[in-house]
């Protein structure tokens, strides 16, 4: 059976640090873009992170671009998601997804999703 779980959602302080995973079981994820998305309420879904399969490039949305960090580690069939630096306004429920080979910022093309983790930054 082919799916994605996501970890390590929480309740954080603003300013502190988050390491959501992303674990893939039925399907090899390095032949994956896989991507983090996130949903505030009341808001549409927006990409944040992906890391190609193709050539491992990196993409952040500009909200995360110094503060967060998409890794993989092939072994365990994982993908990371390190998020520092916490914001108020990176409270969502965030989601791991996966198409094949090359990152796009483009959800119908997405074949599997993670039931997702809520994150939460607050004081």
């Amino acid at each position: 059976q082919v799916q994605l779980a996501e970890s390590g959602g929480g309740l954080v302080q603003p300013g502190g640090s988050l390491r959501l995973s992303c674990a893939a079981d039925g399907f090899t994820s390095y032949l994956y873009g896989i991507a983090w998305f996130r949903q505030a309420p009341g808001k549409e879904r927006e990409g944040v992170s992906c890391i190609s399969s193709r050539d491992g490039s990196l993409y952040y949305v500009d909200s995360v671009k110094g503060r967060f960090t998409i890794s993989r580690d092939n072994a365990k069939n994982t993908v990371y998601l390190q998020m520092n630096s916490l914001k108020p306004e990176d409270t969502a429920v965030y989601y791991c997804a996966a198409r094949p080979v090359a990152c796009r910022n483009y959800l119908p093309e997405y074949i599997h999703w993670g039931q997702g983790t809520q994150v939460t930054v607050s004081s």
